[in-house]
């Protein structure tokens, strides 16, 4: 699970693969669960954990969660059931071509994807300032 990948929006990464982008180093066998502190929203406890098929949304997920450092790309099992990230789905891009998904149960790392691509500076900057002028407008509710 080492070849570099550029991330393609909306392309799934393996069929039947669920990733999850962050900040956290973690390990092989390790449990993401919800009720948790936010990625994205310090002081925000999560009801759910969220998983995606597509490389390009893992790759925001690590790039714009709070930490320091590189991010991390993780292939997880989901433990329990999935349903359309609400955030995204029908919201942002109808039908859910994002691929993402939530779930109120836990999953599990089963690998690392380390050689993975990251989008360039200019985006990263352009995607962090859009979400900030977002939450300064209300407009930027997290639905969990």
């Amino acid at each position: 699970m080492d070849e570099a990948r550029v991330p393609v929006p909306f392309e799934i990464y393996q069929e039947g693969v669920y990733l999850h982008g962050t900040k956290a180093d973690l390990a092989v066998g390790d449990l993401l669960t919800p009720h948790r502190e936010s990625n994205f929203e310090p002081g925000r406890v999560m009801n759910h954990i969220y998983v995606t098929e597509t490389l390009d949304a893992a790759t925001w997920g690590a790039e714009l969660s709070v930490g320091a450092g590189r991010g991390h790309i993780y292939v997880v099992e989901p433990l329990g059931a999935l349903e359309d990230d609400p955030n995204v789905t029908d919201k942002r891009f109808p039908g859910n071509p994002t691929r993402s998904f939530r779930s109120a149960e836990p999953v599990r790392v089963v690998a690392e994807l380390r050689d993975w691509v990251g989008h360039s500076p200019e985006q990263v900057q352009a995607m962090r300032d859009g979400l900030a002028a977002m939450q300064r407008e209300g407009r930027a509710p997290i639905d969990d």
